[in-house]
């Protein structure tokens, strides 16, 4: 499908809080195949999330060191990840050490996640995923891995506040960009 088709389709799901202020754009290069477009949204007309480029405004991590001294990212621990702990290492573990242990390998397992998520989305397609968006369920898009469909997910109108808020535990586990259009479309 054309990239103007698409970015129609985009525009008829967009949320109406979000019209006139969220823009898609993709770029390609006829002649030059070898040579990657440039794909971004915009908001108010400033480059919020380009997928090639990591001089956005949003955080895009090299390494899985970064993320786990990153102090902003805050993983809730459950008791039963803490209890995992406790029989691993057969009850031997002080109670505030097993917490830290627990913590620091959900953080392993997230920033795995993350970084192959972000790989995944720099060598994407924009046009090839806002097509998968388009031909799955708004449900599906929302519990995907991939970074560009949550977004799409989180713009569109037929997320409403109400998944929204339900939305804010699991939202804490995905990448930052992802974040960030949660944030801006719980401000509408």
């Amino acid at each position: 499908m054309a990239w103007s088709k698409i970015r129609q389709q985009l525009d008829n799901f967009l949320y109406p809080g979000l019209k006139g202020i969220l823009s898609y754009s993709a770029t390609g290069y006829r002649y030059a195949p070898d040579k990657s477009g440039m794909n971004y949204i915009t908001i108010n007309k400033k480059n919020i999330f380009n997928i090639n480029d990591a001089t956005t405004k949003i955080k895009w991590y090299q390494t899985e060191q970064e993320i786990k001294n990153d102090k902003n990212i805050l993983l809730p621990i459950s008791d039963k990840e803490i209890e995992a702990i406790r029989v691993e290492t057969k009850g031997t573990v002080p109670e505030d050490r097993l917490i830290i242990m627990a913590r620091n390998k959900k953080i392993v397992v997230y920033a795995k996640e993350l970084l192959i998520a972000q790989s995944a989305l720099t060598k994407s397609d924009f046009q090839v995923i806002a097509n998968i968006f388009l031909s799955t369920s708004i449900e599906n898009s929302l519990e995907s891995s991939d970074i560009l469909i949550n977004v799409l997910a989180l713009v569109d109108k037929r997320v409403g506040k109400k998944r929204l808020l339900k939305m804010s535990e699991k939202i804490k586990l995905k990448h930052p960009v992802v974040q960030y259009f949660y944030n801006l479309r719980c401000s509408l």
